[in-house]
């Protein structure tokens, strides 16, 4: 069948539109996925926390407890043994145990920026022992969380397991002269909420303030952990744990 040449030039206009729309569509919705996925990467994400807790706890059976402890660890980590210690020194001198720990995250709470998070939960030895966690994670520059700091309490008995993980993020309203990082490149975004320690109290931050947590240690090895988190237009305690000697 002979079609007509304004016919044809009509038709392949509108196939040409057509396709126009489709590609410029397609185009929309690859820039929204990286600005959605740029804008996760800013905000607090309590569900990348409790992966990176139950990967810890999986690559402890797999590689040795002491082994994943340390390859999870941020460079600047620290923990008790029971004197407050460089992690990374300590667990390089550690062998691992037959039977490694478990963990289960209970309850995440997430800083605004994403940049800190602080997770609960517990843990069962091999031994039949158990107790509590209350874990520090640090986003890394690539967007990786590690722990910072850790904080173990044993309990007579265990942990009642949730119906739920418990996930929280801080309200966003940022520090005065906090400043967003960029959403474009991840490596621009600096580690934050490394300790800062005076008169025997030690605190960090996240990096826009929403998240905070102060410890300390006394002469007989007990420690007390304060966790704040912005909700409602001011800092509120969300957990606070105590450790025995």
């Amino acid at each position: 069948m002979k079609m007509r040449t304004g016919s044809a030039l009509a038709l392949a206009a509108l196939l040409n539109a057509g396709l126009l729309l489709v590609a410029v569509d397609a185009a929309a919705q690859q820039g929204s996925s990286r600005r959605e996925s740029a804008d996760r990467f800013r905000r607090g994400d309590p569900g990348a926390v409790v992966a990176a807790q139950m990967a810890l706890s999986r690559q402890a059976q797999e590689k040795g407890q002491w082994t994943a402890i340390a390859e999870a660890a941020a460079d600047s980590a620290i923990m008790f043994a029971p004197g407050q210690v460089r992690a990374k020194d300590w667990l390089k001198r550690q062998a691992n145990p037959a039977q490694p720990m478990r963990w289960q995250p209970h309850q995440v709470w997430a800083s605004c920026d994403g940049t800190l998070a602080v997770s609960t939960g517990a843990w069962q030895r091999a031994d039949g022992t158990a107790g509590s966690f209350t874990t520090v994670w640090q986003r890394q520059r690539r967007g990786a969380y590690k722990w910072l700091m850790d904080l173990t309490e044993q309990q007579d008995l265990p942990l009642a397991e949730p119906d739920m993980i418990g996930g929280s993020v801080a309200e966003c309203q940022p520090t005065p002269g906090w400043r967003p990082p960029s959403r474009d490149r991840d490596r621009d975004i600096p580690p934050a909420g490394a300790p800062v320690c005076e008169g025997g109290t030690c605190s960090g931050a996240s990096a826009d303030g929403t998240l905070a947590y102060t410890y300390s240690t006394s002469a007989t090895g007990g420690r007390a952990l304060t966790v704040q988190l912005r909700q409602q237009g001011e800092m509120r305690e969300v957990t606070r744990v105590s450790s025995r000697e």
